[in-house]
């Protein structure tokens, strides 16, 4: 049984689709097994099949391409920003200690969560999501740390006393809370809590 005609619309479509950059005539020709006298009718076909729909076939630096229409590029603008990465669970325990019980200090956050919080607190310090606010008068005068107006918009918060009521795991309180200002976006990841972290507020 013999195959069906090949459908050279069809599979210029997806070499433009699967192009990095754009294609010449003569590269696409060689790829369809046609003249290259034959791309020209072809790539207009392609353009009239596309015509009402989301892309379209450009002529650009001696090649052909395909791109999204200028229509949706604001859109494709909004998708395309990087989103910030997810906090970790380690981070979440962090913010918590310091979201409800602020200001603390690093030995006084080391305390309560048993680790090292260098790291996370740097990371929470480069997301602007903690800030320093003076330092403490204890001996090596700490930093003493707070959280930002940041924090309050990555949660959906109006001030601090919007914070919803402590349970008995607080960095699961926090991304719950997370959770609901983000109910919005397209994607979510929930993070797996290997063991409750618990402090009285």
């Amino acid at each position: 049984m013999s195959e069906p005609p090949l459908d050279l619309v069809a599979a210029l479509e997806c070499l433009l689709f699967v192009g990095r950059e754009p294609l010449s005539a003569s590269r696409l020709a060689e790829s369809l097994s046609v003249p290259a006298a034959e791309v020209p009718a072809l790539v207009e076909e392609l353009a009239q099949r596309l015509e009402g729909r989301g892309l379209q076939v450009l002529h650009l630096a001696g090649g052909y391409s395909l791109a999204t229409r200028e229509t949706f590029a604001e859109m494709v603008k909004v998708f395309l920003e990087p989103r910030p990465e997810q906090l970790s669970r380690q981070a979440l325990e962090t913010l918590a200690i310091i979201a409800y019980k602020q200001p603390l200090t690093r030995p006084q956050i080391e305390a309560l969560r048993g680790v090292n919080s260098a790291g996370v607190l740097r990371l929470l310090l480069d997301r602007r999501l903690i800030a320093t606010a003076g330092r403490d008068k204890s001996p090596g005068r700490p930093f003493l740390f707070v959280t930002t107006p940041e924090f309050l918009s990555l949660f959906g918060l109006a001030d601090l006393s919007d914070l919803p009521a402590l349970g008995e795991d607080a960095a699961q309180t926090l991304a719950r809370a997370l959770d609901q200002a983000e109910a919005g976006r397209a994607e979510t990841e929930a993070e797996e809590v290997e063991e409750p972290f618990t402090f009285e507020a």
